[in-house]
């Protein structure tokens, strides 16, 4: 909101007022921002959660000082919501369709991961929110941010085409299903091209496959990140080293001079995603002052399935989704840990009568500890992974 009353102030010629149309300035104030609500205004949130006796029940999964944890505030996640939400809303211009988009999707996963906590906590009822609801939930999202970005006249790329009267190339701003591809030469990847037997309707399709793959990215990477939320700072420092990445491709893909020298795909308006990805950065910076190990409250899945989802829907707006399996590489192993461990035991019940592991636990960070590592080591180890997996993404930008 402040954009705008300092969009009217530059109309009326007063002193300083235009420094609000940089994003770098707004960018900066967004992260500040975020940064002292999350701290100052967390530990009375943490407070309240605490009168309210909202704790976290443990299971007996036989970890070392496990039990030490019972009874720490859980649904911090609002913590880390308020500071995102806020300073958006203060600094970004709200009429733009991706930072409506990223609010939606804040808000949106914040209340399904609410919902399961509630039920954790007041219903004592450790399995929460049904998974069917949950994935129905995350369903819903990707389907209302698949079609928006495919109906939405706001949703442009620009493409260079031969202009046939000039015999030259020039810019248009159009349509597209074309995303941006890892490691190949040209950079991108028509989602229309797997419905080219299509003929006619081969767009239509494309877009078809598009709001799919939207969909299915959207809930795994949601439910990767709630994996991942099984530590004290675990998610929140990975989120932050992601939040940074996303937020430099998202400067370089909104504005034309960087996109040109970087040979990448100009989207445009995706700029303004900067102030989103900082208040991001900022919040869970400031809740990881209170999230450090050992942890003062947990983000619970209020927190955990939104963060998920931010990632996910951001990564799809500047159209790098397939960078997704590098930058959050420790979401991907996180959630094959799981799937393996539990596919692996189902097959040797079978076979052999007796359900065997592949790992000590699963997932992945549960393995370790058992192990004997201590758990800020095997966080502070997993940030290192990801700053490695972050530095890879951002060097595909010219690595092709």
């Amino acid at each position: 909101m402040l954009y705008y009353f300092f969009q009217y102030l530059e109309i009326l010629n007063v002193p300083g007022a235009g420094v609000f149309q940089y994003i770098s300035f707004r960018a900066g104030m967004a992260l500040i921002l975020s940064l002292v609500i999350a701290t100052v205004y967390g530990r009375r949130v943490i407070s309240q959660l605490q009168i309210l006796q909202i704790g976290e029940e443990i299971r007996n999964l036989g970890l070392e000082g496990q039990f030490q944890k019972k009874g720490t505030p859980t649904m911090g996640g609002f913590i880390i919501l308020g500071s995102i939400i806020i300073p958006t809303f203060l600094l970004a211009q709200i009429h733009n369709v991706y930072v409506i988009l990223m609010l939606i999707t804040t808000i949106w996963l914040g209340a399904l991961g609410f919902a399961d906590d509630y039920i954790k906590v007041f219903k004592k009822n450790k399995s929460g929110l049904h998974g069917k609801y949950k994935i129905l939930g995350q369903l819903a999202l990707g389907l209302i941010v698949g079609l928006t970005l495919y109906l939405s006249d706001d949703v442009v790329i620009r493409k260079s085409v031969y202009d046939a009267a000039t015999q030259s190339q020039v810019h248009v701003h159009m349509k597209s299903t074309i995303t941006s591809i890892p490691f190949f030469k040209n950079n991108e990847l028509d989602y229309s091209w797997f419905t080219s037997f299509m003929g006619n309707y081969a767009q239509l399709g494309g877009w078809i496959v598009f709001v799919i793959a939207v969909i299915l990215i959207t809930t795994a990477v949601s439910n990767g990140a709630n994996l991942t939320d099984g530590l004290d700072g675990l998610l929140t420092g990975l989120t932050s080293i992601i939040g940074v990445t996303l937020g430099i491709l998202a400067y370089v893909s909104g504005n034309s001079i960087f996109a040109d020298y970087l040979n990448i795909m100009f989207i445009p308006n995706t700029g303004e995603l900067v102030i989103f990805a900082s208040a991001l950065i900022g919040a869970t910076v400031g809740f990881l002052w209170y999230n450090a190990y050992p942890a003062q409250v947990f983000m619970g899945d209020t927190g955990s399935l939104a963060l998920g989802g931010i990632i996910a829907v951001f990564a799809i707006i500047i159209r790098k989704e397939l960078l997704i399996p590098i930058l959050c590489g420790i979401f991907l192993v996180e959630n094959l840990s799981v799937m393996m461990q539990v596919s692996y035991f189902k097959y040797t019940k079978k076979k052999f009568g007796e359900g065997r592991r592949i790992f000590k636990m699963a997932p992945l960070h549960h393995h370790f500890q058992k192990m004997g590592y201590v758990e800020p080591k095997i966080v502070i180890r997993f940030w290192i992974v990801g700053i490695l997996l972050a530095a890879l993404t951002i060097i595909t930008l010219k690595l092709r």
